[in-house]
């Protein structure tokens, strides 16, 4: 069993419920549960047009959601962090000495099997263990 678990959450996906459930079951009984959502900015010329109100009104809807997300999951604590998904996962998890991180990833298409997706990349980069649950 895991004390420290990480479950980076992406807030449109509907695999957040099933990776907070094998959490909980990977989870030692007094093991802490981090339920994380990065939230990140567009990049290049996009990030201009945004104004700090309309980044702040992201972010407050992105909190709202994931509290929304983890009512069924009070153990979970919630965190959001602004940055690069897979580089600030794998910094909250050497950050917090995180012994397990729990994420959900969609079926690949062919373009992530080029580029790779996020899950892949912390698979690749974490220093810890990774279990990855497909969507139901």
């Amino acid at each position: 069993m895991y004390k420290c678990i990480l479950v980076p959450m992406a807030l449109d996906h509907n695999i957040s419920p099933k990776a907070l459930r094998v959490a909980k079951a990977l989870s030692d009984t007094d093991g802490t549960i981090i339920a994380l959502h990065v939230y990140d900015l567009p990049t290049g010329t996009a990030t201009a047009e945004l104004s700090d109100s309309h980044i702040d009104e992201g972010l407050q809807r992105a909190r709202a959601l994931l509290h929304e997300k983890l009512a069924d999951a009070p153990e979970a604590k919630p965190v959001i962090v602004r940055g690069h998904t897979y580089r600030t996962i794998v910094d909250m998890a050497k950050q917090h000495d995180v012994d397990c991180i729990v994420m959900g990833s969609h079926k690949p298409g062919f373009s992530e099997f080029l580029l790779g997706s996020t899950a892949a990349r912390v698979v690749r980069h974490a220093d810890c263990d990774v279990h990855v649950c497909r969507g139901e």
